[in-house]
């Protein structure tokens, strides 16, 4: 091959109208040349002047694409001689293949088995907003004016710690008025240093297993439970344990064998059936905690929305024995964007878990924690939260009528006097396939048998989330999920 074929060769192969830039089009042209044998070894290639000459590229172009190939082994420069194709006998590159479509990687993917376990039972919708999406607030009440006041006030004066990794447990302001927070609100016993700040309740649990477990160990969750938290636990190697719950909530007389590591329940409203675990079930879990050496995770998820009721105290202000690690997020009270939870360690574990989560996650966002420290601080959290309690209230109490309007009396609800969503229960009916169906209507919700540890035992209902739905859309979109469960035989 001459210099001078070499060119033509090369600018067949380059597209200057709508083709990738021309120093990869040429990069991926002579690798081509010297990997399939049309530059063989030994050859020495046109100088960087006159190929780019010949090609109509600037030299640069060209010197920088022989460097490139050099890099990569293929080329090799003799000084005052030239530019050589290298010997690929002894260690061959192998050339690059097509590349696979996106239907054979989901056809065959390279994953473990606890991947692959993950991803088949991955249960994240599409859809995130709407009627009746369970667990979303209504984000477009966000009082966002307010927050870009304290945006610009804390990015105009930006201290270069602010913008560097967070330290052990998270901004010492925003871990001050969190306390204060929830020993008011909540009734939770702490100091600033217990509180570690988490990305959300995945982090927080992900985090708490990965400290008090090891593979193999045994875990008690609520059944039904929150699937995300099932899959989470199920993906460390750890062995799940169900556990019942019934009007009064989890139900451990039902359980027997050796004690967990943990225990996790939502005392104050169950998720996904929304009872309020009795006094009695507390202390009974309190009482079994201290005498087999397990933790209890209480996930207080959304149990600043109650209607018709003061907030019930958490469980971890009635313990004594420092046993409960108390979880929490901001996704349900401001909005899910944020990604900010919180652990509310005991006293034993406080200074491992913020220690922790700054190995293991290495955490940032300190502006933004610094935001939510004054968002806090001024009383514009606790306005907030008052506010969308009133809006959830009407809108909870319109999806009660419009279910009456349709059905009156014949399809139970459960679940509806705290939180953001409720049961619609459809005794023998299919909820999964009513789900489907529903989605193909428009309308989005999510089959209550889905939340049990085996789904096929599990009771059947749709869990109707009333927060992200405006007071008068509720009834139409209702109409609507009325007419798919019709067709079902409700």
């Amino acid at each position: 091959m001459t210099t001078i074929a070499l060119s033509d060769w090369l600018l067949a192969r380059i597209n200057r109208e709508d083709g990738p830039p021309l120093h990869r089009q040429l990069h991926e042209a002579l690798l081509a040349a010297v990997l399939e044998g049309e530059l063989p070894a030994g050859r020495k290639l046109p100088s960087s002047r006159l190929l780019a000459r010949e090609l109509g590229v600037a030299r640069n172009t060209v010197i920088d694409v022989y460097e490139t190939l050099a890099a990569q082994g293929c080329l090799e420069t003799r000084h005052g001689s030239g530019t050589y194709v290298a010997d690929l006998s002894v260690e061959r590159i192998a050339p690059p293949g097509p590349a696979a479509s996106p239907e054979a990687e989901r056809a065959a993917p390279r994953l473990s088995a606890r991947g692959a376990a993950v991803v088949e039972g991955a249960r994240v919708f599409p859809r995130q907003w709407g009627a009746f999406m369970p667990g979303v607030p209504d984000v477009t009440e966000f009082p966002t004016r307010v927050w870009a006041r304290l945006h610009n006030r804390h990015w105009n004066r930006a201290a270069p710690e602010r913008l560097s990794y967070a330290p052990a447990g998270g901004l010492p302001a925003l871990r001050t008025v969190l306390a204060e927070h929830l020993r008011t609100a909540r009734g939770v016993r702490c100091e600033p240093w217990q509180i570690v700040i988490t990305t959300g309740i995945h982090q927080s649990i992900d985090l708490t297993a990965r400290l008090l477990t090891d593979t193999g160990d045994t875990v008690w969750l609520e059944d039904p439970c929150y699937w995300g938290l099932r899959h989470s636990l199920q993906s460390l190697g750890l062995k799940l344990r169900p556990v019942p719950v019934d009007a009064e909530g989890v139900n451990l007389s039902s359980v027997s064998g050796p004690p967990p590591r943990f225990i996790v329940a939502t005392p104050s409203h169950q998720y996904p059936m929304g009872m309020v675990m009795s006094l009695p079930r507390r202390q009974a879990l309190l009482d079994y905690a201290r005498a087999h050496g397990s933790w209890i995770i209480e996930d207080d998820y959304d149990s600043e929305f109650r209607y018709g009721t003061r907030p019930i105290t958490s469980l971890q202000g009635l313990d004594r024995d420092q046993l409960v690690i108390y979880v929490g997020s901001l996704s349900k009270t401001l909005f899910p964007g944020m990604r900010l939870g919180y652990i509310v360690a005991p006293l034993s574990l406080a200074a491992a878990f913020a220690e922790g989560v700054a190995e293991l996650y290495r955490e940032g966002q300190l502006q933004q924690q610094a935001m939510l420290a004054d968002f806090i601080a001024e009383g514009h959290f606790a306005a907030h939260i008052r506010r969308m309690r009133g809006l959830y209230s009407r809108r909870r109490q319109a999806l009660l009528e419009a279910i009456r309007a349709e059905f009156g009396e014949t399809l139970p609800v459960m679940g509806d006097n705290a939180g953001l969503h409720l049961i619609l229960h459809l005794p023998g009916l299919d909820d999964r396939a009513i789900a489907q169906a529903a989605v193909e209507a428009g309308i989005a919700t999510r089959p209550l048998s889905g939340y049990y540890h085996n789904p096929g035992a599990g009771q059947s209902g749709l869990l109707l989330g009333y927060a992200c739905v405006k007071e008068e859309a509720i009834a139409p979109a209702f109409a609507t999920l009325a007419g798919v469960l019709r067709k079902f035989g409700a």
